[in-house]
């Protein structure tokens, strides 16, 4: 089964068209649902569709209806870390995407996990730094190995 990762309406469109760029499969809130649909809605069908979504909303951890939302319906949610323009944001995920791809591997949705960007050092020494990943919610969401 192929992956396809879904934007937030708050990524805009540059993010998602770098995402492309680089062969990732995305699907864009604009292209799916009205500008104002409430998240739990969104967070529901893309359960149901079993895609990747991800936000820059890094309060939805903390709005009781969109983590019910993200629980309730298997969601694995990526939560992009940082202040930075969204083009910087985007090009820091796709060179953080190999290790996107094997914390996807390792975890069992529905979660909620942070992904960084790589340290101003590390992108000083290698401007193709990757970032790192982090489980945020719930607390363990490992596969099982059976």
């Amino acid at each position: 089964m192929s992956l396809v990762f879904f934007t937030d309406r708050d990524l805009g469109k540059g993010f998602p068209a770098t995402l492309r760029d680089a062969g990732i499969a995305v699907e864009r809130h604009a292209d799916h649902f009205v500008p104002d649909c409430a998240d739990e809605v969104w967070l529901e069908e893309i359960g149901r569709r079993g895609w990747i979504a991800i936000t820059h909303d890094g309060r939805i951890r903390y709005k009781p209806n969109e983590l019910a939302a993200v629980m309730a319906h298997r969601v694995p949610l990526l939560v992009i870390i940082g202040d930075a323009p969204y083009p910087q944001l985007a090009k820091c995920f796709v060179a953080t995407f190999p290790r996107v791809l094997s914390f996807l591997e390792r975890h069992e949705p529905p979660f909620i996990a942070k992904v960084y960007r790589p340290a101003p050092a590390d992108v000083a020494k290698d401007p193709m730094a990757p970032g790192r990943v982090e489980l945020w919610h719930p607390a363990t969401a490992l596969k099982s190995t059976r």
